[in-house]
């Protein structure tokens, strides 16, 4: 069996990763009472009519603040039936959050008379705080739309053909910021930049002008070397201590050229020797 828990403060997409659940043959149940969810795990083991069962269900600040507040307690009963467990959490900076509510006219589930919208936005992190403390996922929604927020859990949920640690290889620019949900980042500003090329401008590091280009300057070949050497040595060690995801996070300055090359390179390297890698380019559209 398979659970997966989604949680996160209100309009940071949990609906929509309930959807993406759902339409990859996952039972979903939204609001779920934090309480039951030791017993639903149990019955799910038991009455089910299928061989491996997909269970997603959506905990957030409806819930009674003293279940959330257990939430360590239920989460450790569920996994010692020997369920594969996962708890996502998405989340998105405040302004965003605010943005969101302002334009869909839906109520904050805690907001009222005596509190604002700005008020029960902060007061959900504080009451969410347990389960983003032992989230085995973050994602950040803040730059993502709709359609880039399903890629992304299919993805990055989804797209584990082995058990084990998923390492997310990804590019990105740091002018439209650093991802904030990575675990390691590597900035390669320092390398000459395919950009003052002309003829190679409105490429990308996966087009062959670009690659042949940056794979001739030894700046490149000594940071890959580097890099690789690194987390060749690192990597098998977060597995070693059952992390269930980490993303490694390559930045240039706009995400279309050098950190797309390496990002490439290190992925197909990485995958020789580890399971699951997964290669993404943030900012390549």
């Amino acid at each position: 069996m398979r659970l997966i828990i989604v949680s996160g403060r209100s309009g940071s997409g949990k609906s929509t990763a309930l959807d993406v659940l759902e339409d990859n043959g996952y039972y979903c149940i939204d609001n779920l009472p934090a309480g039951l969810l030791p017993e639903l795990a149990e019955r799910a083991l038991i009455h089910t009519e299928l061989a491996q069962p997909l269970v997603a269900v959506s905990i957030d600040a409806r819930n009674l603040p003293s279940h959330l507040t257990r939430f360590p307690e239920l989460l450790e009963d569920v996994r010692s039936k020997h369920i594969q467990c996962d708890v996502l959490y998405l989340d998105a900076d405040e302004e965003t959050l605010l943005k969101r509510f302002s334009e869909t006219r839906r109520r904050h589930p805690l907001s009222n008379a005596n509190r604002s919208l700005a008020e029960a936005i902060q007061d959900e992190t504080a009451l969410l705080g347990p389960i983003a403390d032992l989230a085995d996922l973050k994602i950040n929604t803040t730059s993502l739309n709709l359609y880039q927020l399903r890629d992304t859990i299919k993805l990055r949920l989804l797209n584990q053909p082995e058990p084990g640690t998923a390492f997310l290889v990804e590019s990105f620019g740091f002018k439209r910021g650093m991802p904030v949900d990575a675990d390691l980042v590597f900035d390669v500003r320092c390398l000459p930049n395919p950009y003052w090329k002309p003829e190679l401008r409105a490429q990308s590091g996966l087009d062959a002008p670009v690659a042949d280009y940056l794979a001739a300057q030894p700046e490149v070949e000594e940071m890959f070397q580097d890099i690789f050497t690194y987390l060749h040595k690192w990597l098998p060690r977060f597995a070693a201590s059952n992390r269930a995801y980490v993303t490694i996070a390559i930045g240039c300055t706009g995400g279309h050229h050098r950190s797309v090359y390496l990002t490439e390179r290190l992925g197909q390297a990485l995958q020789k020797t580890l399971k699951n890698v997964q290669v993404r380019h943030r900012d390549l559209t």
